[in-house]
């Protein structure tokens, strides 16, 4: 009787492991069929309105690939565009360094690319000044005090992170004090700011002037760069961890294969002036991360 009572045991206990791997693959199966629609997220390098209409057709690329249908969202700062992620409302969304590295905390954001421009998947942040300016580099900066600094904003890494713990670095020990600073939202606006007499000196990634070209062909004549930071991973192209991993490889395919499309390589030069995606690692993003933790108290 011992006998059949382990053999019924036994037989349950196979049933049951077959039954639960059985629902964990039709589980696993249906994921991505029980997702009917993909959020894409923008962050603002350039005019919202702008973007919104630039973007569009990165929707229909993406249904088309994934298989599902794709709408954009361009959100007027970094921060709503973590907060969007960690709701859920925001699926994938294009994220600078320092706001992915936000999101990797805050909302638990997966870094699945970075974007190529310039034929690296690194670049830097540039100090602007009027072509007319008396500041000839980054230590007149920080040996004057009272200048009006222009950037995006305060989790901006090539806007105001990398420039400003650099400028902490070379000696300002304050700088509320040391500057007037100004927040304008996007990199060509901070560098409007200067054309406008709004700002002494701008920070941007290089080159943001490219963003103004058509409508001010002289800008390189109008505007001189002064110095840059040190190198800094690209932004990337993130994405909510709860998604399922077969939507994760996906999406990450989608992007590589923009590198062969012509057609979405215009629209990306278009909205951010890259050249196309590489993969990439949360460990690429360690160098910010160390900028992060000097400014994460005074910028949340």
């Amino acid at each position: 009787m011992k006998k059949i009572n382990g053999m019924i045991i036994a037989l349950l206990a196979t049933f049951f492991l077959v039954a639960c791997n059985t629902d964990d693959a039709e589980m696993d199966e249906t994921s991505k069929g029980d997702i009917d629609e993909l959020v894409l997220g923008f962050f603002p390098s350039a005019d919202v309105e702008n973007m919104a209409e630039t973007a569009k057709p990165f929707e229909d690329y993406l249904s088309e690939e994934l298989g599902i249908p794709v709408t954009s969202q361009v959100l007027t700062d970094y921060t709503g565009l973590i907060e969007a992620m960690r709701n859920q409302h925001v699926d994938m969304a294009f994220l600078p360094p320092f706001a992915f590295v936000q999101a990797e905390e805050r909302a638990k954001a997966e870094v699945l690319l970075n974007a190529v421009r310039d034929g690296s998947d690194t670049y830097a942040a540039q100090y602007n000044v009027p072509a007319d300016s008396d500041i000839q580099n980054i230590e007149d900066l920080v040996e004057t005090e009272g200048l009006v600094w222009a950037f995006t904003d305060y989790s901006s890494t090539s806007g105001f992170l990398f420039p400003a713990q650099q400028m902490m670095d070379m000696g300002v020990e304050d700088l509320d004090d040391h500057f007037m600073m100004v927040e304008v939202g996007a990199h060509d606006r901070a560098i409007l700011a200067l054309l406008d007499g709004q700002a002494d000196f701008a920070t941007t990634f290089d080159d943001a002037r490219v963003r103004l070209e058509e409508e001010i062909p002289d800008i390189n004549e109008q505007i001189r760069v002064i110095g840059m930071t040190d190198k800094i991973p690209n932004a990337t192209v993130s994405v909510r961890s709860e998604l399922p991993e077969e939507v994760k490889e996906d999406i990450q395919a989608a992007f590589l294969a923009i590198n062969d499309n012509e057609e979405m390589l215009e629209v990306l030069e278009d909205v951010y002036n890259w050249e196309g995606f590489s993969p990439a690692e949360s460990e690429d993003y360690d160098i910010v991360r160390d900028v992060y933790r000097e400014f994460k108290d005074s910028i949340e």
